[in-house]
């Protein structure tokens, strides 16, 4: 019996192969958007994912500004902050925080940020995460291939 086949292949930064991928948020509801996005930074739809190394690819998400979001969440839902001071919580709706000055960036980057690992890895990951507003991006040099996010688990 050959023993060498059954071993786990552990990946690591020398031999995980990071890809581009343009992901089009237009019409696309922002939790399920968020969590598939979330998985494509992980690694998780590969088949050598390792939990603590950054295995996932880099993810362009264009159209952010056509985002869905189901209700009334654009006004009801509400994000928390704390300022660190007495009295200093301070409170943010979906349609405060997508009007204001790359609002867009933001607001996926909120969802996407609870979605991935609360350590130093998932901070790491986070950077590997591009959102534009419109459908033009400045990464066409990287040669980043379109995936269909509908057709992902």
């Amino acid at each position: 019996m050959d023993t060498l086949s059954y071993k786990t292949i552990s990946a690591n930064a020398a031999t995980v192969t990071k890809e581009w991928v343009v992901v089009d948020a237009a019409n696309q509801p922002l939790g399920r958007l968020g969590s598939k996005v979330a998985k494509l930074l992980r690694g998780k739809y590969k088949p050598n994912f390792t939990p603590h190394v950054d295995c996932g690819d880099n993810v362009i998400v264009i159209n952010a500004d056509k985002v869905k979001l189901t209700g009334n969440k654009w006004t009801d839902r509400v994000y928390l902050s704390y300022t660190g001071y007495p009295g200093g919580q301070r409170e943010m709706t979906p349609a405060r925080l997508i009007n204001k000055p790359n609002g867009e960036d933001r607001l996926l980057r909120k969802v996407v940020k609870g979605m991935l690992p609360k350590n130093r890895l998932g901070a790491k990951l986070l950077g590997n995460l591009y959102v534009y507003a419109g459908s033009e991006h400045k990464h066409t040099a990287q040669t980043p291939k379109t995936i269909d996010i509908n057709a992902l688990k």
